[in-house]
C-alpha cells in the first residue's frame, strides 16, 4: 500500500509541472493575495456594513401623521367628513435632546474604525501564514530536486549492480543494501510530497487560484532579511504604534467611553412636538392646537446602563494594558528567535555546501570503481542528503522567524 501511495505521489509531482503553473515571487504572491483572497473580500463587507450604520443613525426620526375620520353619523350616514361632518388631523415630530444623535454617530464612526482595524489585522495574520508557506514550499522544492537527482543516479547504480550480481561479481547483500537506500530516499521524497501537497492546498486557497504555485526566490529575497540597526526598544515602540490587533482593543476602549456618554444622554427624555386640526369634536369648530409631550424621569433614569457602560470602560482599559504587555513579550521572543536562527545560519559556511556538492559528484564514480566501500558510500549519501535537507530547513526557518518578527511588530521591516 505504501509503495502504491509513493507511486501516486510521484505521478502527481511530475504532473504539477506538466500542466500550467503559476510562477510567483513573494511580491507577486502578496499582490495576488490582497486582490483575490476571499476572506479579505468578505471582511471588507463588514466595513461597508459599519459605514451604512453611520448613514442610518445620522437620519432624523420621521414625523408621525395621524388622521381621524367620522366613520358613521346616524343622522347623516357613512363617512360624514364634509363641511358639517368631523375629521381630525395631527402631526408629531420627535426632538432628541442632549446630543443623542451626534453621540450615536460618533459611536458608529468608531465602530467603523474598529472594523477597519480588524480588516488590517486579518491581512497581517493571513499574509504571515502565506509567506511562511511560500518560503517553506520553495525550500522543500529544493530538497525534492536533490532527492530526484539522487534517486535517478542511484537507480542507475542499482541497475549496474544488478548486472554485476547476475554475473556473480558482487554479493546479494550489497545489492539489497543499495536497494534499501533507494527505498529510503523514495520514502523520504514521498513524505516531503505530502507536505508540499498540503502547502499547495493552502497557497491556492490564499491566492484563490486553481493553478499549482511555483515559488520563485532569488538571493535578494533571502538576503533582505537582516536585523540591521533595530533595537529591542525601537521594535517594541513600533509594535505599540502599528499592531492592528492592539488598535482593535484601543478602539473598543474608545467605543466604551463613547457609549458611556451616550448612555448618560439617553437618561435625558426626548420631546414630542405636534400640531392638531380638529373640525368639529373640540370645544369649538375648526380647532387648531399644538402639543408637546415628554417622559418624566421619575423611575427610569437609565441608571443600570450607565453603570454597566462605566464598568465596561475599566474592562477594556485593563484588556488594553494586558495586550500591550503581551505585545512586548512577543517582540522579546521573536527577536530572540531571530538571533538564534541568524547565528545558526551564519555558522554554516557557504563553502561547506559547495564542498559537499563537489564531493557528491565524484562519490558515485568512486563507488562504482570500488575505490570506496559500500558502507562508506551509503554513509556519505545519508550524511549528504540529511545535511542538505537540514540546511534547506534552516534557511526556511530563518526566513520564518524574520517574518514572525514582522508579524509581531506589525510592520514591513525588511524591504
Amino acid at each position: 500500500m505504501r509503495l502504491y501511495i509513493i507511486g501516486i505521489l510521484t505521478l502527481i509531482s511530475t504532473g504539477l509541472f506538466a500542466q500550467d503553473t503559476l510562477r510567483l515571487n513573494i511580491r507577486q504572491a502578496d499582490s495576488l493575495f490582497l486582490k483575490n483572497n476571499l476572506e479579505l473580500l468578505a471582511e471588507k463587507y463588514q466595513i461597508d456594513i459599519a459605514k451604512s450604520l453611520e448613514i442610518q443613525d445620522k437620519l432624523w426620526d420621521n414625523p408621525n401623521l395621524s388622521v381621524e375620520l367620522s366613520a358613521y353619523n346616524p343622522s347623516r350616514g357613512l363617512f360624514d367628513v364634509g363641511r358639517q361632518g368631523q375629521k381630525a388631523i395631527s402631526i408629531q415630530q420627535m426632538i432628541t435632546r442632549a446630543g443623542k444623535r451626534n453621540k450615536q454617530v460618533a459611536l458608529d464612526v468608531e465602530s467603523t474604525r474598529k472594523s477597519e482595524y480588524q480588516f488590517f489585522n486579518l491581512v497581517r495574520t493571513l499574509k504571515f501564514d502565506l509567506r511562511q508557506i511560500f518560503f517553506e514550499t520553495y525550500f522543500l522544492g529544493k530538497t525534492i530536486r536533490l532527492l530526484d537527482n539522487q534517486i535517478a543516479t542511484l537507480n542507475t547504480t542499482v541497475a549496474a549492480f544488478d548486472k554485476e550480481y547476475n554475473r556473480n561479481n558482487i554479493s546479494l547483500k550489497e545489492v539489497v543494501r543499495l536497494k534499501a537506500l533507494l527505498f529510503q530516499l523514495t520514502n523520504d521524497r514521498a513524505n516531503i510530497l505530502f507536505e508540499l501537497s498540503e502547502n499547495q492546498r493552502d497557497l491556492r486557497t490564499y491566492l484563490n487560484t486553481d493553478l499549482p504555485i511555483q515559488p520563485v526566490v532569488d538571493s535578494s529575497d533571502i538576503n533582505r532579511y537582516q536585523i540591521k540597526n533595530y533595537t529591542m526598544s525601537s521594535l517594541k515602540e513600533k509594535a505599540i504604534q502599528s499592531r492592528a490587533d492592539l488598535k482593535v482593543v484601543q478602539s473598543s476602549t474608545k467605543q466604551a467611553e463613547l457609549n458611556y456618554t451616550l448612555q448618560k444622554a439617553l437618561a435625558v427624555p426626548n420631546i414630542q412636538l405636534g400640531a392638531l386640526y380638529d373640525q368639529a369634536s373640540n370645544y369649538q369648530n375648526n380647532y387648531f392646537g399644538v402639543s408637546a409631550s415628554v417622559d418624566l424621569p421619575f423611575f427610569n433614569r437609565n441608571q443600570g446602563n450607565i453603570k454597566a457602560a462605566k464598568s465596561n470602560i475599566s474592562y477594556y482599559k485593563t484588556a488594553e494594558q494586558a495586550k500591550e504587555n503581551s505585545i512586548s513579550n512577543e517582540v522579546d521572543a521573536a527577536l530572540q528567535k531571530v538571533t538564534v536562527a541568524e547565528n545558526a545560519y551564519q555558522s554554516v559556511e557557504s563553502r561547506f555546501t559547495n564542498q559537499f556538492e563537489l564531493l557528491n559528484k565524484g562519490i558515485y564514480d568512486n563507488f562504482q570503481k570500488r575505490n570506496i566501500t559500500l558502507l562508506e558510500f551509503i554513509d556519505f549519501i545519508e550524511t549528504y542528503n540529511e545535511s542538505i535537507r537540514e540546511f534547506n530547513r534552516l534557511q526556511a526557518d530563518r526566513i520564518k522567524v524574520y517574518e514572525e518578527l514582522n508579524f509581531v511588530v506589525g510592520e514591513e521591516l525588511f524591504n
